[in-house]
């Protein structure tokens, strides 16, 4: 018994020994990537970055953790990708390789690039979350247009209206509101000739003198001679002068050469003329 125990002791001695030295031995990666000068060291902190990261995406995938948790550690692998850029940034200064151009994309269990929105991507069940989903919906496409051809294949005589008679439902209602109009136009139609023969009747009886229509006696008065055989036709009388054709004529000519001298003329000219005027009594 002593001797086991002896044993066991021993091996938990060196174990216990072993995980000293490791700790004491383990490095810290540092906050910045520029703090890092070494390029092995640079690649060596790149690959614990990317293998955090795989362990995070496998986690992320089991989608009863909770959309806390989803979220909390979707933010985490986002976090690690910004600092996996840098310190491919860092390597790429340090002489190294370029991952930025030649490394892998990033994929989903599917083989499909991982979707984000504004460099902030999405990794398992957290692309099913409340509100992300949307953002991946892709709407859908609009039908194809038809072509002139393929909507003029649609187009017969019922088209155009000529099959509209043949549900036997159009005629009846036709007929029926044409039998309605012509009896209203037939009822207005009787109506304003009632209305125009009663203004007519009354107008016959209540016709107005002319007063420009005069006896015979009294245009014999006033013209001071007798007419013999016109008894008949009716006389009118003119109370004011009328002007002759000739009169008229020269009234338009007089008012034309005023309208043109206020048009062409100038003050000082129509000045001149009026003075002229009156210097020779016109």
């Amino acid at each position: 018994m002593a001797r086991n125990a002896e044993k066991a002791m021993t091996a938990l001695a060196r174990f216990r020994q072993a995980q000293l030295e490791e700790g004491k031995l383990k490095e810290r990666r540092p906050f910045l990537a520029s703090e890092c000068n070494e390029l092995p060291k640079a690649e060596k902190w790149r690959r614990q970055i990317i293998g955090e990261i795989s362990k995070k995406v496998a986690q992320i995938q089991n989608a009863g953790l909770g959309e806390f948790r989803i979220r909390d550690l979707n933010d985490e692998i986002n976090k690690l990708l910004r600092e996996k850029g840098h310190w491919e940034v860092r390597i790429k200064e340090l002489g190294g390789p370029d991952y930025g151009r030649i490394g892998p994309k990033m994929l989903d269990h599917e083989g499909k690039e991982v979707p984000g929105n504004r460099g902030y991507k999405y990794f398992g069940a957290a692309k099913d979350l409340p509100g992300v989903r949307e953002l991946f919906e892709k709407e859908p496409l609009p039908p194809p247009r038809k072509t002139r051809a393929e909507l003029m294949k649609a187009i017969d005589a019922e088209y155009y209206g000529y099959r509209d008679e043949d549900d036997g439902v159009l005629e009846p209602l036709e007929q029926e509101h044409e039998k309605k109009v012509i009896a209203e136009a037939v009822e207005r139609w009787k109506v304003e000739k009632e209305a125009y023969l009663a203004r007519d009747d009354k107008e016959e009886e209540e016709e107005e003198e002319n007063i420009y229509a005069v006896n015979d006696n009294e245009s014999d008065e006033e013209n001071g001679t007798k007419t013999d055989g016109e008894d008949s036709q009716q006389k009118f009388i003119a109370h004011v002068p009328v002007p002759s054709q000739q009169e008229i004529e020269e009234a338009l000519v007089r008012r034309k050469k005023m309208e043109l001298l206020q048009k062409y003329a100038s003050e000082a000219l129509l000045a001149q003329s009026e003075e002229a005027k009156r210097l020779l009594g016109l």
